[in-house]
């Protein structure tokens, strides 16, 4: 199983915290005490590296400049129309369409780009601890926003939101990079969510309750 070095500290960490685990239940004499401390050690570690997997992905045939594909892992969670009240790579007050995504702790949490362009757009926010199904998270838990304008000039904007559990967002890309359907950028460490927001004119292929995966799923094409 092939892991991400993304999550390289945390691993390192877990382990150390495993081994002293395990030293600790090797000097306790209660039996069953000692079974529970190296079960619960072994179960976290186990966890920590299901978690931090980074499976090979490959793009969809028939991809195109303007074909969004999903940034997660997880299950779309909301299809909504939202109006513009902040980002500037859009008009004031102009009619959106967001899109939702939720990742469980079980689902794979390496982040792709959606659409290939250039980064348009891009900002850091520290947050709240609201659990990231709930639809509040959007705009107030830990964030980066990032805005890509698409090699056939449409604009899209997705987000990496952290969840309640733990506030960790690694993210690879700047303003002003150029990047690519499908490629890495990085990851939110445990619950979390992305959303996507374009235009109302944007076809959505997926719908919600719909379980799509990063850099596989199509979820619309942007018009």
């Amino acid at each position: 199983m092939k892991l991400t070095n993304y999550g390289r500290d945390v691993i390192i960490i877990v382990l150390v915290s495993t081994i002293a685990i395990d030293v600790v239940a090797f000097y306790i004499n209660i039996l069953w005490l000692k079974l529970a401390l190296i079960s619960i050690s072994v179960l976290f570690f186990g966890f920590t590296l299901y978690f931090f997997r980074d499976p090979e992905r490959e793009v969809p045939q028939g991809l195109n400049d303007n074909s969004i594909l999903s940034a997660a892992d997880g299950k779309v969670v909301l299809v909504d129309d939202i109006i513009n009240e902040k980002y500037d790579v859009f008009e004031a007050g102009e009619k959106l369409k967001q899109l939702s995504i939720f990742l469980s702790p079980l689902n794979v949490h390496v982040n792709r780009i959606p659409v290939s362009g250039t980064v348009n757009y891009f900002e850091y926010i520290k947050g709240d601890y609201v659990v990231a199904f709930d639809h509040k998270s959007s705009d107030r838990n830990e964030r980066t926003e990032i805005g890509i304008l698409s090699l056939s000039g449409s604009k899209l904007i997705f987000k990496q939101i952290a969840g309640f559990v733990a506030r960790r967002i690694v993210c690879d890309i700047r303003k002003g990079d150029t990047v690519k359907s499908g490629d890495k950028f990085g990851m939110i460490k445990f619950g979390s969510r992305v959303d996507y927001i374009f235009k109302p004119s944007t076809k959505i292929f997926v719908k919600v309750g719909d379980h799509v995966k990063a850099g596989e799923t199509i979820i619309g094409e942007l018009c």
